[in-house]
């Protein structure tokens, strides 16, 4: 660190305070400067303390608690994608099996033991939708930016909890009136995640584009509403409530990743809801921006000049984009739990964070690579794949950064360890497969095949999957005050790990052998009949995954009440957020809010006595351990504030 970076030299950085800018509290010495809450820095930690229930643990503008409502809503959408899966495994294992004992769980969709094929269409429809928005973007994201951001800038909580608590409520209002569509009495919307038209736009073309459909966009206007609320507020935090000395080059990689991923939300969710608009438009006012020439039952529509292929254009658009919305914030929490647990600073920082920013731009001009088969021109196609193929490089250098790591590291085996190791495996199991299907010519053999089932579920699902389980393991003891078991946690991560690997790589074999996808039953080809214990597996390995998540649910909710007691830092970690309280109030710090005076990966430093500085440790205490610009620094520091 230079002179013109340190926080006791730049002005610029005295400037990250409060969220309440008008209660700023500065001291005469330039060393204890600090931004606070009112007078008395208990005050508003006491005032929780006198709040009713309901506007402590339902209504509440804490961040902390708006994140454990994110993680615990996200939790329940996860076991009931999960089960929606399990249940189309059922029927892709045994297609001619009947299963009476689903009568009772899901009523007249199951006829004489056997699942109704629309039905299906709905299941294939809801799990993704489930599983792409309400778990791996909300459970994510949600929990962890909102969990972290402050936290670990050194703030007292978000730019503006009231609109952090309405982003909340948004998200629970979309989730429960999703949840109410799937009993709706023709059935949820069933025009797959994706919701092409011309299914998701006529009402009357299939049952599953009636009632059901009406009431899946609806929700989804609120949930990207929730998204976009979410998203100005993680961006002003960063931008504007850094503590002091927390210049951009001190943010942890958690922070980057939450950063730029709202950036991306804010820019990519408002074209999608442009596109639910549009169709809402198209379903019930008689407008055609997606329909054309159109016939039911032998009787020709009056629509006619729509595009079907516009509305791919505006979904992709957000679609890809999501990708990574979904996968940034699980890198960041990978990079913070590995450097912690490899006991390293971690490698390539300014790589790191370029990387991310290369994803971030580079994300928003591929989405036609999910077109390719749409009659796309050859040549633009060339252009899609050829930065399809680029975006493949920033991810390359991150995956090389944390295999560099890991290189000679005194590693702690935790389980969030665990999970962040198994993070990079899949990433790169999977992404190796985007290489083929960002080719147009091979995607146009693969496209409607589970080889695409199996990439996306490996580099994206179960890889976002993983960042979860990380970061829930390794923050569980801020959140609440006690740890998850260990033990537990390891059943939990291999029957998981190995699980994953059972169900999706098989798949690329099939895949690469025609296996179509979203069909409800393959029986009918005789080709495919060959693979038709492999189906078997693949199922039998997919239920006993979802199964095994129980193990963590029961983990999770012990431990929140019986767990033992954590630490203040159990991990050893140099982040800000451990130098909080146990289980910080209102505020966070009950106190002045630590300045910061380095990089949050000082692990294992020549000199040091400990093998970690917490990044509130200025460099005038850690000598033995200082190189010779920061002993420069210190001394610059010292004259300036005797001075």
């Amino acid at each position: 660190m230079d002179a013109n970076t340190n926080p006791l030299n730049n002005p610029a950085d005295h400037s990250r305070g409060s969220i309440k800018v008008e209660h700023i509290v500065a001291v005469a010495r330039p060393e204890h400067v600090h931004y606070g809450l009112a007078d008395d820095h208990g005050d508003d930690h006491d005032h929780n303390h006198d709040q009713h229930w309901l506007f402590r643990y339902v209504f509440s503008t804490d961040h902390k608690v708006i994140a454990k409502q994110f993680l615990i809503t996200g939790i329940f959408w996860a076991f009931i994608g999960g089960a929606f899966s399990s249940i189309m495994r059922l029927q892709l294992g045994w297609p001619e099996a009947t299963f009476p004992w689903l009568v009772p769980v899901l009523g007249k969709w199951v006829e004489a033991g056997k699942l109704n094929a629309e039905f299906y269409l709905a299941l294939v429809t809801m799990h993704g939708t489930i599983m792409v928005f309400f778990v791996l973007t909300a459970g994510l994201s949600g929990t962890f930016s909102n969990f972290l951001i402050p936290l670990q800038v050194g703030a007292r909580d978000m730019a503006s909890g009231f609109m952090n608590m309405l982003s909340y409520w948004f998200f629970f209002t979309a989730s429960l009136i999703m949840l109410i569509s799937i009993f709706t009495e023709t059935g949820p919307a069933a025009a797959g995640w994706t919701i092409y038209p011309p299914l998701s736009a006529l009402p009357q073309a299939i049952p599953g584009s009636g009632i059901g459909m009406t009431l899946w966009l609806v929700s989804m206007a609120l949930f990207i509403i929730s998204q976009l609320l979410g998203g100005v507020n993680y961006i002003t935090t960063v931008i504007n409530l850094r503590t002091r000395g927390m210049s951009m080059g001190k943010l942890p990689l958690t922070i980057w990743g939450f950063f730029l991923t709202a950036i991306l939300g804010l820019l990519a969710f408002p074209v999608l809801f442009s596109a639910a608009l549009l169709l809402i438009f198209d379903r019930s006012f008689g407008t055609s921006f997606f329909l054309s020439d159109i016939y039911i039952a032998g009787q020709a529509l009056p629509n006619t000049g729509g595009s079907p292929i516009l509305f791919q254009h505006l979904f992709w658009f957000l679609g890809h984009p999501e990708v990574y919305i979904v996968i940034m914030p699980a890198m960041g929490i990978v990079s913070e739990v590995m450097a912690t647990n490899a006991r390293k600073p971690i490698f390539g920082y300014r790589a790191m964070v370029g990387s991310l920013l290369g994803i971030t731009l580079l994300s928003f001009v591929v989405w036609g690579h999910h077109m390719f088969v749409t009659g796309m021109n050859p040549f633009l196609g060339s252009v899609f794949m050829f930065l399809t193929l680029i975006i493949a490089v920033p991810s390359a250098v991150k995956t090389f950064n944390w295999l560099a790591t890991l290189w000679r590291g005194n590693i702690r085996f935790t389980t969030a360890m665990l999970y962040a190791i198994g993070f990079v495996s899949l990433f790169v199991s999977g992404g190796l497969t985007g290489i083929v299907l960002g080719n147009s010519a091979l995607d146009i053999q693969m496209h409607n095949t589970y080889f695409v089932v199996a990439h996306f579920h490996l580099v994206m699902a179960s890889s976002a999957i993983f960042g979860l389980f990380a970061g829930v393991y390794h923050w569980f003891p801020k959140m609440f005050g006690r740890m998850l078991d260990e033990k537990l946690g390891y059943i939990h991560f291999w029957s998981t790990f190995v699980g994953a690997y059972a169900v999706f790589m098989p798949m690329h074999y099939i895949g690469i052998a025609g296996f179509p996808r979203r069909y409800y039953s393959w029986t009918g080809f005789e080709m495919f009949n060959q693979f038709a214990d492999l189906n078997k597996f693949i199922s039998i390995a997919a239920i006993l995954v979802w199964f095994g998540q129980f193990v963590f649910l029961f983990n999770f909710v012990y431990s929140m009440f019986y767990g033992r007691r954590a630490t203040q830092n159990p991990w050893k970690s140099n982040t800000l957020e451990w130098t909080t309280p146990i289980i910080p109030g209102h505020g966070n710090w009950p106190g002045d809010i630590p300045a910061v005076y380095r990089w949050p990966y000082d692990y294992s430093k020549p000199g040091a006595k400990d093998d970690f500085i917490p990044q509130n440790v200025p460099f005038s205490q850690t000598h033995s351990s200082n190189l010779p610009y920061e002993d420069e620094d210190a001394a610059e520091n010292n004259r300036r504030a005797k001075a």
